[in-house]
Parts: structure tokens; C-alpha cells; sequence
């Protein structure tokens, strides 16, 4: 009979990472105006293999899904400023000019941080540009919520440094 390692039974302690401790680079969007950031999620395809009266499965093409973002938009510096500075890259909406891919996909850089602020996690979202951006809404009956603005960027592809 097999006798168990001890350190397969019992608790070993670790440093979870946490939701709040992180740090996303947008070139022309300040970092502290990101609040949050959903997941990012690679889904893999599946190509199916027919032979007689069976099936098997291959790996098919990898999919990066969007990525959902919450920014706060103060005053000075405007938010919504920063984000139009980008959306404007990808369409120019006074003249209903397009531009080209090479000027509004960017790389972030999302820095997970450890509890004294040292980075434990690097993930480089690569060529990520803005699908849907929404500037918040205005209610004179609501006095308590800051203004915010949600947006989703896709990416080509994200990659996990450490």
C-alpha cells in the first residue's frame, strides 16, 4: 500500500493574488483611471475528424474574446477625452475617415501586484483596439455614482510573461 507525502494532505501556505491589486498601461489613457478590467479568455476551436461511425477531435483556431474595461471619467483629466483620442484612431466620425490598423491597435500591459506593490504577474495584450465604448449616463435623480465609462477592446492575442 502507498503511503501519501506529507506535503499532499496537508496545508500549505500561499500568498493568493487579489482582484484589487493591479495596474493597467494604456498609452494615452492614465492608469489610474482604469477601475477595472474583466478577464482575459483564450477560447480554442474544435475541428472534428469523421471516420465510418466514429468522431475525433482536433485542436481548431484559437480565439482571444473581448476584453470589458471600467474607467473613471473626473473632470481634468477628461476620461472620455482619452478614450475619443484612441476611438478617433480607428474612425474619424467629422470626416467618416477609417484608419489604419497600424495607428489605433495597441499593446497594454496589465502588471498584477504582489501585497508591497511588486509585480507578480505580466500579461502583454497585443494589438487590442476599442470595439464598443460607452460614456455613462446622466440622471438628475441619482447624485452618489461617479461618472464612468465601460468599453470593450479586442485583442489579437494576449501573452503571459510570468
Amino acid at each position: 500500500m502507498a503511503v501519501l507525502d506529507p506535503n499532499e494532505i496537508f496545508f500549505t501556505a500561499f500568498e493568493p493574488k487579489q482582484k484589487n491589486r493591479f495596474i493597467l498601461y494604456v498609452d494615452g489613457i492614465p492608469s489610474y483611471l482604469v477601475k477595472g478590467m474583466g478577464a482575459i479568455k483564450i477560447t480554442q476551436g474544435t475541428v472534428t475528424l469523421n471516420h465510418i461511425n466514429i468522431q475525433r477531435y482536433v485542436k481548431g483556431k484559437a480565439k482571444w474574446d473581448p476584453i470589458t474595461m471600467t474607467l473613471y471619467d473626473p473632470i481634468t483629466p477628461s476620461g472620455a477625452q482619452s478614450v475619443m483620442e484612441w476611438v478617433r484612431l480607428h474612425h474619424e466620425s467629422v470626416t467618416g475617415r477609417d484608419g489604419y490598423s497600424d495607428f489605433y491597435k495597441k499593446d497594454l500591459t496589465l502588471n498584477v501586484l504582489g501585497p508591497v506593490g511588486d509585480v507578480v504577474s505580466e500579461w502583454i495584450i497585443k494589438g487590442a483596439f476599442i470595439t464598443d465604448a460607452t460614456f455613462g449616463d446622466f440622471n438628475w435623480d441619482d447624485d452618489g455614482a461617479a461618472q464612468q465609462i465601460e468599453m470593450t477592446i479586442q485583442p489579437d492575442y494576449c501573452v503571459l510573461n510570468f
